[in-house]
């Protein structure tokens, strides 16, 4: 099919510059002739790609690159300028090829190379400025199911128009996010890139248990390898003492461990990940900054899946955080990477068990028992209640269960006493639970997709405040009556979930998250394969 396409592409730019010949025959001047044959290169270099066709053809296949007018120079120069910068961002260098522009630019002397190596540079800032504002993996879902996030993607034709339509160095400098954290990201990269150019932070530390007291050489490789990271000023101690304890503990806040101030198994593996697989997770941070470059709304709930964390931000402040839990590392209870705008809360919620938790968890169960479960409702298709005590469980599959299952509001309700919902196709909320004691963990990835939070109600009021000034009064007046109840917000709220193992802080330094799915290893993987490099490179 790609290529009859191409066939008809080329026929259809053919025949239309055929016709261009023909009347140029007609009386054309030599520099006429020149042109038609740019036009006809043109043509049929842009026919593949109906976008590009298009532009060129509103402009009657005019330059906009190569001709000699000030403008095309100007474009051309800044373009190349910007291109010789793409590592700066983690872009793949070798997709563009800068060099082999400019080679394409000097060999072009006749009118139907210069045409072709118009196209060519035009199909180079097409790719680039793609990468740029909106990412270089293409599909993300392909890489990872769970990464379904909607990617504003701007067209062929709004990028042509765009480059005739305003200046050079403002357009180019605007594909780039322009959040204060891309930025931040970059800067990261510059100095991990100068890290890496110095042989990074030293020796590993050997492994063991360090605390207070403890006395060996592996508190000295610890104590160099903090230095080296600049959690702790140079000193001879070989003593774990208390400056190293407080900088294992600013370590441990930082990369999201239980900050007890003892250096043990878990700790010393994080010390121990080389400095070039922190630049990698800088590099994958971003490349999702680049997916995630939108308007995300001036207040907006922001979890940040590894970070085990949700919190509400207001015109880039951090108002509102509370620990979260979040969908477990199995294949059907991740949490997926979406956004969505929560419209209403639900207080005293009933919960309706997905179907896949009730044939593949509670099936099997009352198969064994008929009583198992007894906490949940049996509902027919009616919406009846159905005695459970009269039914063989065993005559129905996964595939042929015909039952609903519903728990009512209650202290035990799988959901607790509030919902916040954002519908989804995901099936995907936040809620309460009862499970408290999970939130002491230090890794939180136990549910079955949803944001189990830790302060529900603090949340709920700091989202009622905006539209009642007794929100807790309130909430709590709802809650006390036992029964559901929807409570609609007067501003819907947008909701995002991330997944970054990477995330800079406006003061201090940088802070990494286990890849607790996975995805950002393949993402690098993919971003590797494209041409994205680790550089090392002196300041």
């Amino acid at each position: 099919m790609a290529l009859l396409l191409n066939k008809f592409h080329a026929m259809r730019a053919f025949i239309f510059m055929s016709a261009v010949v023909l009347l140029a025959g007609l009386g054309a001047t030599e520099a006429s002739a020149q042109n038609t044959a740019f036009r006809q290169a043109v043509a049929e270099a842009a026919a593949s790609d109906d976008g590009m066709a298009e532009f060129y053809r509103t402009r009657n296949y005019e330059s906009v690159w190569t001709g000699r007018s000030g403008r095309d120079r100007s474009r051309r120069r800044a373009f190349l300028r910007e291109l010789a910068k793409a590592g700066d961002h983690g872009l793949p260098i070798a997709r563009y090829n800068p060099d082999e522009i400019k080679a394409m630019l000097r060999a072009a002397r006749s009118p139907r190379e210069r045409g072709l190596a118009e196209v060519k540079l035009a199909q180079m800032y097409v790719t680039w400025a793609t990468d740029l504002k909106s990412g270089v993996v293409r599909n993300p879902q392909r890489i990872d199911d769970g990464i379904v996030r909607q990617i504003a993607r701007p067209t062929t034709l709004s990028l042509m128009n765009a480059v005739v339509e305003s200046t050079p160095n403002a357009l180019f400098r605007s594909f780039a996010p322009r959040t204060a954290e891309y930025n931040r990201l970059m800067e990261e990269k510059t100095r991990f890139e100068r890290l890496l150019a110095q042989g990074g932070w030293g020796a590993v530390v050997p492994a063991g248990k360090y605390e207070v007291g403890t006395s060996n050489a592996g508190v000295v490789a610890l104590r160099d390898r903090l230095v080296a990271m600049g959690y702790l000023r140079r000193s001879n101690t070989q003593t774990y003492d208390a400056s190293i304890q407080a900088a294992v503990q600013q370590f441990q806040l930082n990369h999201g461990l239980n900050p007890d101030g003892v250096a043990g198994e878990g700790t010393i593996r994080e010390i121990n990940i080389p400095a070039a697989n922190r630049l990698s997770s800088i590099l994958v941070a971003m490349e999702r900054e680049r997916w995630f470059n939108q308007d995300r709304g001036a207040r907006h709930v922001l979890v940040n899946i590894p970070d085990f964390q949700a919190k509400i931000i207001d015109n880039g402040q951090v108002t509102f955080v509370t620990r979260s839990v979040v969908g477990a590392n199995d294949s059907d209870r991740r949490t997926p990477e979406f956004s969505d705008v929560m419209e209403h809360m639900v207080i005293n919620p009933t919960w309706n068990v997905p179907r896949s938790i009730a044939v593949k968890e509670y099936l099997p169960m009352m198969q064994r028992n008929p009583g198992a479960a007894g906490h949940l409702r049996l509902v027919n298709a009616s919406g009846q209640t159905v005695d459970r005590s009269g039914i063989d469980f065993n005559q129905y599959t996964e595939r042929t269960f015909p039952f609903n299952l519903k728990q009512p509001p209650s202290r035990r309700n799988a959901l607790g006493l509030v919902k916040f919902m954002f519908p989804n196709r995901y099936n995907i909320y936040l809620h309460d639970t009862p499970a408290k004691n999970l939130f002491s963990r230090e890794s939180r990835a136990f549910s079955h997709g949803c944001i189990r939070l830790n302060d529900p109600f603090d949340f709920a009021y700091a989202l009622l405040a905006r539209q009642r000034n007794d929100a807790e009064a309130f909430f709590q007046a709802r809650l006390s009556r036992g029964t559901e109840s929807v409570v609609p917000l007067d501003q819907p709220v947008p909701v995002h979930l991330i997944y970054r193992t990477a995330v800079t802080q406006p003061r201090g330094m940088i802070n990494f998250r286990r890849d607790i799915y996975g995805r950002d290893a393949k993402i690098w993987n993919h971003l590797s394969n494209a041409g994205v490099v680790l550089r090392a490179q002196r300041g």
